[in-house]
């Protein structure tokens, strides 16, 4: 088939296995509002034709409904059963198959999950896995940030300071689309947290924190508890700086850090909290991998991962920072590679970038209103963290 890009069939799987990993919870859910409905359907046809329920007749029309309703769950069943049986021989083709391209793509699509990691566990060995990952990562040696790289000019004078500091632009490559967002002016860029850290308690929205911060635009953030895909939210991991404290983390720890300096400079480096603090860090979070250091790409072995929903930041040598959100996991857009994200930060001239949290987290919001977004079936994804862009 012309035109079709080299694992377009796979990833099209792929996309589809992220995003049923909540259905059989909610098919049986479904499934009991569906018998209640047919039972009271039926009912309510006894009621409308006057047969009286306390006659011999009641009997007949419950054993006919329970019929029904048996054939109607034994459907389901057998149709369950099928489509599980199918996805099974997919991904065995898929893992054993003759495309070595084909099999890395899905192995490190599914391990960058929080929910579907197992499925590269079904049919191939751990130590086949752990290979596969280890020829497809991004390798990130010391990195420093050379902070004379950056030559600011004075912040812009303009009338309307909300709007014509900010640009987005709309990036497409062969398997994702996505939009850039550019923001002049570095010091409106600050992380937004939501209002209690807390594992038990749900976070907030990117649009909940854009509104408590009255922010005009913003995008998820760093690295946060999801056990298996099912965490609330509301608890970060790693550190967190946010308008000049440190809000979560150990002055003793070593971390990834990324963020703004008192200087509005991004910074990419490995820390503790202690050296973040002594350096004047004041918006800044944990996740990874950096993207761009200094300049240069950082080294990439294969694609340097999957093909899933993408967030990223970087910032120009002028200042002016990039918030890059990549729609994944859809027809129209499968997702993309750490190499794509590098690709995509060094046509737009980023010195700096890194990688921020993705998959059903990746979102960007504007005046309101959420312009990308990958959400689950449960809605909005609540997070403890966001990169937000004052007014």
């Amino acid at each position: 088939m012309e035109n079709v890009p080299d694992g377009f069939f796979c990833s099209s799987f792929v996309s589809v296995l992220m995003n049923i990993k909540m259905m059989p919870i909610i098919d049986i859910f479904y499934l009991k509002i569906f018998s209640h409905s047919i039972i009271l359907y039926f009912l309510e046809i006894a009621v409308e034709t006057g047969i009286d329920y306390n006659t011999e007749r009641k009997g007949a029309i419950m054993k006919k409904v329970l019929r029904i309703t048996g054939k109607f769950f034994l459907w389901v069943f057998v149709t369950l059963i099928l489509l599980l049986a199918g996805f099974l021989v997919m991904i065995y083709l898929v893992s054993k198959g003759p495309s070595p391209q084909i099999r890395n793509l899905f192995v490190t699509s599914v391990r960058e999950t929080s929910a579907a990691g197992f499925l590269a566990d079904i049919f191939l060995t751990e130590q086949e896995v752990q290979d596969i990952v280890a020829s497809n990562v991004v390798e990130v040696g010391e990195i420093s940030t050379d902070t004379q790289l950056f030559a600011f000019a004075e912040t812009p004078v303009v009338e309307d300071v909300e709007s014509a500091d900010i640009e987005i632009v709309d990036v497409q490559g062969a398997l994702y689309r996505g939009k850039m967002m550019i923001i002049q002016d570095p010091s409106r860029v600050k992380v937004g947290i939501c209002d209690e850290f807390d594992a038990n308690k749900a976070g907030l929205t990117l649009l909940e924190i854009m509104d408590k911060y009255d922010a005009i635009a913003g995008i998820n953030g760093g690295r946060y508890n999801d056990d298996n895909g099912f965490g609330k939210g509301g608890q970060p991991e790693g550190i967190v700086f946010s308008e000049g404290e440190l809000v979560y983390g150990s002055l003793s720890q070593t971390y990834d850090i990324y963020g703004f300096d008192n200087n509005n400079v991004f910074i990419c480096g490995r820390m503790t909290g202690q050296q973040a603090v002594d350096m004047g860090i004041r918006d800044a979070v944990t996740f990874g991998p950096a993207l761009v250091v200094n300049g240069e790409a950082v080294t990439t072995i294969g694609t340097g991962g999957g093909l899933n929903p993408r967030t990223a930041i970087g910032q120009r040598a002028d200042g002016a920072v990039l918030l890059l959100v990549i729609e994944g996991r859809q027809t129209g857009s499968l997702g993309a590679t750490y190499l794509d994200l590098i690709e995509i930060m060094l046509d737009f001239g980023a010195v700096n970038a890194a990688n921020l949290d993705g998959g059903m987290s990746s979102s960007m919001a504007y005046e309101g209103e959420e312009i990308l977004n990958n959400c689950s079936i449960k809605g909005a994804r609540d997070m403890p963290t966001a990169f937000i862009v004052e007014r």
